[in-house]
């Protein structure tokens, strides 16, 4: 059986199946987690500071919940903690493979940083490459119910986790390829409704029903900037370089604001939100997003894991609202 190596971001997973691995998106677990916000806490009673993100928490304990002994750290293009988060994971006897997402975006450095990696992970380009080809002919398929939740009939939860699904691909390539032929066949009996849209920017919340929030108050969410990133839509086809060098979510934000000038455009969005996290660095980006996006926008933060607060609730309704005086 294939051993299991987490994840705290998204590297194309064909890297770690061509490896022999089973990869865990260690997110996608703790967020699902019924108790995630004891692991909050259990982080903290660890020696993490109160003031730290609570996914670096929630991803510590994840991590050693799960009992896993492997896990790929993200040293550069992401987190800016996730480096010293692999260096207290490493002190734990936890092997730490790192991966550098070079800010050239120059095809030559992902290269040379592949050059390093694939070895060190125990793998090379033939074998990441013939699995590069399993895995996108399920990621086309996913992109189908992508372009299907366009007309408004898929909500935004379930295009949200489906879109979750292939960050490590269920672990099992053949299941996760069957539960997504599963959820597009019942999206493809759905009517197709008319909604505010809205997509959402900025890193992957960790509320569990803003997007059905939403939905009560009468909008849809029809883009999410970030997991649609994870699933590597953009790289079907190409090698494993040029797929990183597509791949945004850890680009100098030039090439995010393109991508999601691009979006805005294609799926007619009427308004977006920015999504923060509390101690996150990425929360300067909001002055950027404000300057550039052409559509209102909305900012909300949030710490631990629950549900939606009384005060963000109440201002994405009446963002809402706002929105649907403007389409009349």
């Amino acid at each position: 059986m294939p051993r299991p190596i987490g994840l705290t971001t998204t590297i194309p997973p064909e890297i770690l199946f061509a490896a022999g691995y089973c990869p865990v998106d260690l997110n996608n677990v703790f967020v699902a987690e019924s108790k995630n916000n004891d692991w909050v806490s259990q982080a903290e009673r660890d020696g993490f500071p109160a003031q730290t993100c609570a996914w670096i928490k929630g991803l510590y304990t994840t991590l050693h919940k799960l009992n896993l002994h492997d896990v790929v750290g993200i040293v550069e293009g992401d987190c800016a903690e996730t480096k010293t988060l692999g260096s207290i994971w490493k002190s734990e006897g936890i092997t730490v493979y790192p991966f550098v997402f070079p800010s050239s975006r120059d095809i030559a450095d992902m290269t040379r940083e592949l050059d390093r990696f694939l070895p060190l992970i125990g793998t090379n380009r033939d074998a990441v490459m013939r699995e590069k080809a399993r895995l996108d002919g399920i990621r086309q398929r996913a992109l189908e119910g992508y372009t299907l939740a366009n007309n408004g009939n898929v909500r935004g939860s379930d295009l949200f986790s489906m879109l979750l699904l292939l960050c490590d691909f269920m672990g099992n390539p053949d299941v996760c390829a069957a539960e997504i032929d599963r959820r597009i066949s019942q999206w493809e009996t759905e009517e197709n409704r008319d909604f505010v849209r809205l997509a959402c920017v900025g890193v992957p919340t960790i509320w569990s029903d803003l997007w059905d929030v939403a939905e009560s108050a009468g909008a849809r969410f029809v883009d999410f900037e970030t997991p649609r990133q994870f699933a590597l839509f953009s790289g079907i086809g190409l090698s494993i370089e040029e797929t990183l060098v597509r791949y945004t979510y850890t680009a100098p934000m030039d090439m995010r604001l393109l991508d999601m000038h691009n979006i805005l455009r294609e799926r007619k969005i009427d308004g977006v939100v920015h999504y923060t996290q509390s101690f996150c660095h990425r929360q300067i980006e909001d002055k950027l997003w404000r300057k550039e996006l052409k559509v209102p926008l909305l900012t909300l933060e949030a710490d631990r894991p629950g549900k939606i607060d009384e005060r963000s609730k109440t201002r994405l309704e009446a963002f809402i609202e706002r929105l649907s005086v403007n389409r009349l």
